[in-house]
């Protein structure tokens, strides 16, 4: 059998399109590998968002390349945002690269990729002609809807959209995912179904804006917008123990997804509620359409409806004219809110964005120093927040073997918290309750409580 390795970058949705992939590459015939160095064919699923990760991916494809100038004769590939954004110009840079895929052309990657081992195979030393394949495509949202589970999976990412329509000023996920597209409510259901009928017990729903779900396509219905409706409609699915989605946008967040969190049972009690900054000013240069005093009411609401509610975020730190004052008041609402996590970003330029143009760019020195100081404070909220937990009880869904330990099993708690238990083939996939002992601040440690 042909072997195939795929190395995916960047965000839960490209995590999702690999998996699809993978999925129709084993359908014909290939065998997934977690050793680059041997397989027949290397993917990688690239993310554009921040200039670390195009770099990340560029220097393992020059890898890639240089090993294949030597005689290694491996069909590679790239896959995703950054092959859509840079389209054919990749093989000025990288001219060993024999795929280049966009994002609404992952259903075809197994055939393209067929045709290319099939001729290496006919001829091993033949330079083949690249293929590159970055046309739109029309409902290409649907095709994203297959999958490939490992044993005793019990969580899984579901794909209900494509897109984004938003054009924040620093974004390049509009241009290299395209405009918003949603699927059928019916398909995402009995997919769900599917996927419990095979032993999963969480499932995720994804979109870039996954709260703006089928706003162009479907009407609200008894005063529900259409992603409320699929809300309710996952959440009765049986035999469902969870249900998460991801990312949304503040401006989503109406009173009926709000309910959301007070009505279903099974929605987990955590939102990750993109931020980027708590200045206005900034907020309106990013082009994000709301203000910090609405996203504080928001964040009030959320907890009306649900008190034992998470947040995580994203933000944004040294985006072009971002004084001190703006930047102090990104940390005066960090600490306000008291997120349970963030994730930082240093602002960096994405190609054919209004910002990367603006005037007030700021030195990678200041960027470093206010990523820093932010770090700092969420540290000391976490460190508050574990005061407050430790010795108390709470309850995960065992997913496996931890990614750092094969002595510990992981799961996660309702708010997304991410927890470590002792190996017990007899906990994989079960609800386990649990005490927790020990934490580095976002990664915790437990103890079963066993009955």
């Amino acid at each position: 059998m042909p072997s195939v390795f795929i190395k995916t970058y960047g965000c839960q949705m490209n995590v999702r399109d690999s998996e699809q992939v993978a999925r129709d590459l084993a359908l014909r015939g290939y065998k997934l590998t977690e050793n680059e160095d041997h397989a027949d064919v290397v993917l990688l699923n690239t993310c554009s968002v921040r200039d670390m990760a195009e770099q990340k991916a560029v220097s393992k494809m020059q890898t890639l390349g240089g090993r294949k100038k030597k005689g290694h004769h491996q069909v590679i590939g790239f896959l995703g945002c950054m092959a859509q954004s840079r389209g054919a110009s990749i093989l000025d840079e990288l001219p060993e690269v024999d795929l280049v895929l966009g994002t609404q052309k992952f259903h075809d990657a197994a055939r393209h990729v067929d045709a290319l081992f099939q001729a290496r195979q006919s001829d091993p030393g033949i330079d083949l002609r690249p293929i590159v394949d970055i046309a739109e495509e029309a409902a290409s949202q649907n095709t994203i809807r297959d999958h490939l589970l490992a044993p005793k999976q019990v969580t899984a990412f579901v794909s209900i959209m494509q897109g984004c329509n938003m054009h924040c000023t620093f974004c390049i996920v509009p241009s290299t995912r395209g405009a918003e597209r949603s699927r059928p409510i019916g398909d995402i259901v009995a997919e769900v179904e599917s996927l419990v009928r095979q032993g999963v017990r969480e499932v995720t729903l994804l979109g870039q804006i996954v709260n703006l779900y089928g706003r162009h396509e479907f009407p609200a219905v008894g005063g529900r917008s259409p992603f409320a409706q699929l809300l309710h409609a996952v959440c009765a699915v049986p035999g469902l123990d969870r249900v998460r989605f991801t990312s949304p946008h503040p401006i989503g967040f109406k009173d009926d997804l709000v309910a959301c969190f007070r009505e279903l049972p099974n929605l987990c009690e955590h939102v990750h509620l993109p931020l980027q900054s708590g200045s206005n000013a900034i907020l309106k240069r990013m082009h994000r359409a709301y203000t910090r005093e609405g996203y504080l009411r928001l964040i009030g609401k959320l907890r009306a409806a649900q008190p034992a509610i998470a947040f995580t975020t994203d933000i944004i730190v040294g985006f072009p004219g971002e004084t001190e004052d703006d930047f102090r008041a990104t940390c005066d609402l960090v600490r306000e809110v008291a997120f349970d996590n963030a994730f930082v970003f240093r602002y960096s330029p994405r190609r054919n964005t209004p910002a990367a143009t603006m005037d007030g760019q700021l030195s990678e020195e200041v960027k470093m120093e206010r990523n820093r100081v932010l770090l700092d404070i969420l540290d000391e909220i976490a460190d508050a927040r574990t005061q407050r937990l430790l010795g108390t009880e709470d309850e995960i869904l065992v997913e496996g073997e931890s990614r750092t330990s094969d002595a510990r099993y992981q799961g996660r708690t309702r708010t997304n918290r991410l927890v470590l238990v002792e190996a017990n083939e007899r906990w994989r996939g079960q609800l386990l309750p649990v005490r927790l002992v020990e934490s580095t601040g976002f990664t915790w440690y437990a103890e079963p409580i066993l009955v």
